[in-house]
């Protein structure tokens, strides 16, 4: 690549993304955020976890031939 094709990328790069405005960053640390979410996690297990788990022993008690299948993804 020449100099004349990298200036004319250049130009077509800079008219295809303009700059950003504005703060470029968050106006906070947001780890501490992150943090209390990660704590403030249910213990709970959803109900739908549940029947997925029973649709599973489900299926795996008319299939038992699914079984190697099943383990082969998990």
């Amino acid at each position: 690549m020449n100099e004349h094709d990298r200036d004319r990328m250049k130009m077509l790069l800079q008219q295809a993304l303009p700059p950003v405005e504005g703060e470029p960053e968050p106006s906070r640390d947001l780890w501490p955020a992150v943090l209390r979410r990660i704590d403030s996690r249910p213990t709970a297990v959803p109900w739908f976890d549940w029947a997925l788990l029973g649709g599973l022993v489900g299926l795996v008690a008319l299939f038992p031939a699914s079984i190697p299948v099943f383990l082969y993804y998990l």
